[in-house]
């Protein structure tokens, strides 16, 4: 399976949480992301299953980090909500007969796994709590503010 959209959205989720010293629900969670309460819920049900965040039920429950937002990078949120290598391989064998089909899948292992260490560092350097202050930052700028 390839990369995908949750990986996006759980990163969202958890600038979010990070954001705010308040637990929130998937509903505010959702409107952020002008997408559906049920997609955050599955998608905040696997940074849970991580232990990235927790979340309480009843009046003023809501989800929250499970640990401060400085110790959660990126790729543990891609971690938590993907299956499988970030780049796709072949669903089948290639050809044996042919040159380039005996050769390519090793090729693209070798060239995809290093593209996948490259990336698994580069997400691992940056936190949410980083992601919150450049947030933070932007909104400062007069350019960016919508209010």
């Amino acid at each position: 399976m390839s990369l995908s959209s949750r990986s996006a959205v759980a990163i969202h989720a958890l600038t979010m949480l990070g954001r705010w010293d308040r637990s929130l629900t998937s509903t505010e969670i959702a409107e952020s992301l002008a997408s559906n309460p049920v997609l955050v819920r599955r998608i905040l049900g696997s940074l849970r299953d991580a232990g990235l965040v927790w979340s309480t039920e009843g009046r003023g429950g809501g989800w929250s980090l499970a640990r401060p937002a400085r110790e959660i990078t990126l790729y543990d949120a891609h971690v938590a909500v993907e299956a499988g290598p970030i780049l796709s391989r072949h669903a089948h064998p290639p050809s044996d007969a042919c040159e380039v089909g005996r050769h390519m899948q090793a090729l693209l292992e070798d060239e995809f796994r290093e593209a996948e260490q490259a990336m698994q560092e580069r997400l691992g350097r940056t936190t949410i709590a980083h992601l919150v202050d450049q947030v933070l930052t932007k909104e400062r700028e007069p350019a960016t503010r919508h209010r």
